[in-house]
């Protein structure tokens, strides 16, 4: 089993930045693959970005040259740096890891980001 827990959300300013963090525990050695979702009210959940164990990344459009996603293996620990951030990003943001071995996936409880105009 693994245990995501999330932070570092809150209330920003149309244009501020903020650092989620995700701290995994447990059996973390088949993580290959990790992720930030969010959900915004009466949405459906979706990709913001992944990172692949050995640091490939990928990034939905909508977030494309403003948030960045890295991991620190040795931490068991995945970063997302959120900057000139809109309203529209408000939403709860979840951690998500892949054990691929046993091809298990894992979440986070969220943590609420919210943008203010």
């Amino acid at each position: 089993q693994v245990q995501l827990v999330e932070s570092g959300g809150g209330l920003v300013q149309a244009g501020g930045s903020l650092r989620l963090s995700c701290i995994a525990s447990g059996v973390t050695r088949n993580i290959k693959v990790k992720a930030w979702y969010r959900q915004a009210p009466g949405k459906q959940r979706e990709l913001v970005a992944e990172i692949i164990r050995g640091g490939t990344t990928d990034y939905a459009d909508f977030v494309k040259g403003r948030f960045t996603i890295s991991r620190d293996n040795a931490k068991d620990t995945m970063y997302l740096q959120m900057n000139s951030l809109k309203p529209e990003d408000t939403a709860v943001y979840y951690c998500y890891a892949k054990d691929t071995l046993f091809a298990r996936v894992y979440w986070g409880q969220g943590t609420q980001v919210t943008v203010s105009s």
